[in-house]
């Protein structure tokens, strides 16, 4: 079988960042405890497993917003995740004595501060995310008449008034560019005087651009975790616009043998805050498997806390 290892891949500086930052903190005895993340550090569940063990403890609940899960937090140093942190947050984290270290990535930042600038010349606000997910939860929390798009029925509900104003668009940083394609063609139609700032960022692009580059193969495998935005779109890249059947798997063990029987090539990458030894394990298990021989179908992790940090 022939495995083709996709590049780039591994962790984009947002998330080396984030990691750096937290490992710090775990080292660093002066900084107050018990050692918080607001969230997951970046979506990945085997590297908040890893810092678990170390002690970090992450507060992340499905339908509870960062200002809500602030209040869980009574002493101690809280971290606040790649994804972004409202400013409201910040400021009742510091309310409450804690020590806060801000792990935000840079081109989330950017963002931010498109978005602030743009409110302070008069524009209407359309921001492009997934619901559900903290980087447009910190985005949202700028101003409450930001609209917000998620699909092609959100864009149709725009208000048609929006015709009449300065209208500026921008984006959620780990979305698919092709996500955002049909989206823009409404709003276009719609407000055509609108400005658009594409934000997405420059490691979620050129992933999916070796997706949309590589030759034909039998299967695609992403390794990434299954919160993980721009994962997803790898994935969905890969079998919508390829059409390659396509697997998101968080590791080596997630692997079916049944995908592998009747297959001649198969490719794999990964998303952007995937640690490379998960990676390479599943591509180090693909390269030695033989479905004629029984001992070359062990497929369990034997990566420990280690390797993943």
């Amino acid at each position: 079988m022939n495995v083709i290892d996709l590049t780039p891949r591994g962790y984009c500086h947002g998330v080396l960042n984030a990691l750096a930052m937290v490992k710090k903190v775990i080292r660093t005895e002066s900084y107050p405890r018990p050692i918080y993340i607001l969230g997951q550090i970046v979506h990945n569940e085997k590297i908040t497993k890893a810092f678990k063990e170390y002690g970090v403890i992450s507060l992340d609940q499905k339908g509870i917003t960062r200002l809500e899960l602030i209040e869980q937090i009574d002493k101690g140093t809280v971290i606040f995740t790649a994804h972004g942190i409202s400013k409201q947050v910040i400021e009742r984290a510091k309310e409450k004595g804690l020590t806060c270290l801000n792990a935000t990535c840079r081109d989330v930042l950017k963002v931010h501060k498109a978005v602030e600038s743009k409110l302070s010349e008069g524009y209407e606000i359309i921001y492009i995310g997934h619901r559900n997910h903290p980087e447009p939860e910190a985005i949202l929390a700028l101003d409450p008449k930001i609209y917000f798009v998620q699909d092609e029925k959100d864009a149709l509900r725009l208000p048609n008034e929006l015709s009449d104003k300065k209208v500026f668009v921008t984006n959620q940083t780990t979305l698919s560019l092709y996500d955002i394609e049909s989206v823009l063609k409404i709003i276009e139609s719609k407000f055509p005087n609108y400005l658009f700032d594409n934000e997405i960022c420059s490691a979620t692009t050129v992933r999916q651009q070796a997706v949309m580059k590589q030759e034909p193969v039998d299967l695609m495998l992403v390794v990434g975790d299954r919160l993980s935005s721009n994962s997803n779109k790898l994935a969905f890249v890969g079998s919508f616009y390829q059409k390659i059947e396509s697997k998101l798997i968080s590791g080596v063990e997630d692997i079916d043998l049944n995908w592998l029987k009747d297959i001649q090539s198969v490719s794999v990458t990964s998303g952007a805050s995937t640690p490379t030894s998960v990676t390479e394990e599943v591509i180090q298990f693909l390269k030695q498997y033989n479905k004629n021989d029984p001992k070359t179908w062990d497929h369990q992790s034997h990566l420990d806390i280690l390797d993943i940090l």
